[in-house]
């Protein structure tokens, strides 16, 4: 029987070490081990994967080093508590009521978590060619990017780059490089742009030097990249955003009501 390609190149060509990090990362991340429990002793853990005690260390270090795990060495591993975050986008997608915060710092506050933002870049760029699709702008045409990194509980979590089309965005606040009281979602709104539909492309990327450098990533873990564009009345796009958070740390929650 001939064996098919795939299979026979199906080989995991990584260091024993991040195997066995990527097995236990994956036990913690689905809950198998949960926060504040002991993962497998260093005796238990080499004869599971046939691993020398040095190698076994290699890998405990590496989840040590992502925050997934707390110990010292002679000492029981742990995981550490309330490492991985759920995100909601429904629960934030709307403009913040006036005299409220950001939707997603509120969000934050009904988990105890305390949000914040760095405003990093406003300039007029040429953007990446997937958000000069979707903003539907001429060949080597401009838009508005306002950067900034979220932060929760001083932690930088995700590196939010907005596109916005420089017709709605001229002459406007989003020009300044402040931020913007209520976030742009209730400037475009109060412009006559209110949001109506929002669409996510979610994918898991390779992080930028850039997206590891503003995340403080540990290593070369993925990054859940989204693209997500905000439509206003006639199907017109007046926002492009691309999104990138740490993918060991956090999943993504959507609920459907079947139509």
């Amino acid at each position: 029987m001939t064996v098919p390609k795939a299979e026979q190149n199906a080989v995991d060509r990584r260091s024993l070490h991040e195997r066995i990090a990527a097995d236990l990362r994956d036990e913690i991340m689905s809950g198998d081990l949960r926060p504040g429990a002991n993962l497998p002793s260093t005796a238990q853990l080499k004869e599971r994967f046939s691993a020398s005690n040095a190698t076994v260390q290699k890998a405990l270090q590496l989840l040590k080093d992502e925050g997934l795990a707390v110990g010292r060495a002679g000492a029981a591993v742990t995981v550490r508590e309330h490492r991985q975050r759920t995100m909601r986008p429904a629960s934030y997608m709307a403009a913040a009521a006036p005299g409220d915060p950001y939707r997603w710092i509120s969000e934050a506050a009904s988990h105890q978590t305390r949000g914040s933002s760095r405003l990093l870049d406003v300039a007029e760029v040429r953007p990446p060619a997937d958000v000069a699709e979707a903003l539907r702008l001429p060949e080597d045409g401009l838009a508005l990017l306002r950067a900034q990194a979220l932060l929760m509980d001083d932690e930088p979590v995700e590196l939010v780059k907005s596109y916005y089309p420089l017709e709605l965005a001229r002459g406007t606040a989003m020009m300044d490089r402040r931020k913007i009281k209520g976030g742009t979602p209730a400037l475009l709104a109060e412009l006559g742009y209110p949001p109506r539909l929002s669409v996510d492309k979610v994918s898991a990327r390779v992080p930028t030097q850039e997206q590891y450098t503003v995340l403080g990533l540990p290593g070369n873990l993925p990054v859940l990249r989204t693209l997500r564009v905000v439509y206003s009345d006639d199907e017109r796009p007046i926002e492009a955003t691309v999104m990138a958070k740490a993918g060991h740390l956090y999943e993504l929650r959507y609920e459907f009501t079947p139509s």
